[in-house]
């Protein structure tokens, strides 16, 4: 069971200043999903608790020790980060692109472990491609890739999984299987933490939402307190409907205001 903190977490980038005092604790078995609008922090800040953006003050606590003072490998064993937009360069197989996910264990695509052979077959499976492990990664589609990125970070079998974006490259099947797969790794016992920008998919799969604003957390909690109608017309500027139906909370975006840029 891994806490993933933020204490007073301030990153300047250049001249602006993208994360602003942040104060977060995120919990084991639950699922987090970043909101905000476009230039509100959520990458600075999901790069912050992968321990890849430098604080100008506070710090990122993992299980209470300091994510720059932790050995590399041990962060690296500890924290799966996949980012926006990631690629595949060379057309290596996707079993071995996915392979790739047990460096951090000292393990060698070519040389894994029993146990790392099982978390490859697995992290497939888990994204629905245990048929595509020979096929080159290069020769996939856009959506395809991103499932075998997916694929890669859980292969890590690491306790905190971060991940920027992870269905915007989907279509809406495959968005529903990878949100099922982060929602299932939380039920695990992961720390899930992930960005989105389609606000009804994050009202019904997280536990709980970072909503930002200019590097602010304007709220943080179980999606039916943090996403109100209000909150969607002033740091949105939308008009939407949040409505309560069996499944869960249903957000239905109607118009954009007049006035705002």
């Amino acid at each position: 069971m891994t806490r993933l903190e933020a204490r007073s977490l301030t990153v300047d980038l250049g001249a602006r200043r993208a994360l602003d005092g942040v104060d977060l604790s995120l919990e084991p078995g639950r699922f987090t999903v970043i909101v905000g609008p476009n230039g509100a922090g959520k990458t600075t800040l999901l790069r912050s608790l992968a321990g890849l953006a430098v604080p100008s003050k506070g710090e990122v606590l993992l299980n209470g020790l300091s994510l720059i003072r932790m050995p590399a490998g041990g962060r690296a064993r500890s924290i799966a980060y996949l980012p926006q937009g990631g690629g595949v360069a060379w057309p290596l197989p996707v079993a071995g692109v996915v392979a790739l996910g047990r460096l951090p264990h000292g393990e060698k695509p070519d040389r894994l472990s029993d146990a790392g052979r099982e978390a490859v077959a697995s992290a497939l499976r888990s994204v629905g491609l245990q048929d595509f492990g020979r096929r080159p990664a290069t020769a996939l589609s856009g959506g395809e890739r991103a499932r075998v990125l997916l694929a890669r970070a859980l292969a890590t079998q690491a306790p905190v999984l971060l991940a920027d974006e992870p269905v915007a490259a989907l279509d809406p099947r495959h968005q529903l299987v990878v949100l099922d797969v982060l929602k299932t790794r939380a039920r695990a016992g992961a720390n899930v933490v992930a960005i989105m920008h389609d606000l009804t998919l994050a009202a019904r799969f997280a536990d709980d939402i970072v909503l930002l604003q200019r590097g602010r957390v304007e709220a943080f909690g179980p999606p039916a307190t943090v996403l109100t109608e209000e909150r969607l017309a002033a740091i949105f500027g939308i008009r939407a409907q949040v409505l309560t139906r069996a499944g869960g909370l249903l957000v239905v975006a109607e118009s954009p205001l007049p006035g705002l840029p």
